[in-house]
């Protein structure tokens, strides 16, 4: 089945988003892609709500991160209708000495070019 041009432009943007991660531009990506009232949900987490709080939250955790050590994206992101879906894996080490691994699928559903609803499950 052949996408349609939205989903074309999805995949599109979705690829813009993930490299800026695999450079670790995280708040680049934030603020060239959320909406203003997005909605982003870590696993069963309750959703951070709105553009500007989600950003001082990716903040404050970026400030404890002493090493980025890489944001690889494993398959995808793949595209049906509003929605985008890729596997990543992001390695980071925080100033206390802790390494951290996330395997994780990304969900992202898109309006207008903006994220309104991203849900990051981790293994």
């Amino acid at each position: 089945m052949e996408a349609t041009i939205q989903e074309q432009e999805l995949l599109v943007m979705a690829n813009e988003v993930t490299a800026l991660l695999a450079e670790g531009k995280f708040i680049e990506a934030m603020e060239n892609y959320l909406d203003d009232n997005v909605q982003l949900f870590e696993g069963n987490n309750p959703a951070k709500v709105g553009k500007d709080f989600c950003l001082a939250e990716e903040k404050k955790l970026l400030d404890t991160v002493t090493a980025f050590h890489g944001y690889t994206v494993i398959s995808g992101p793949a595209v049906k209708g509003d929605t985008t879906f890729y596997e990543a894996v992001m390695e980071f080490t925080t100033d206390d000495g802790t390494d951290h691994r996330f395997e994780q699928a990304v969900r992202t559903q898109w309006k207008d070019g903006k994220i309104i609803n991203e849900r990051y499950y981790h293994a």
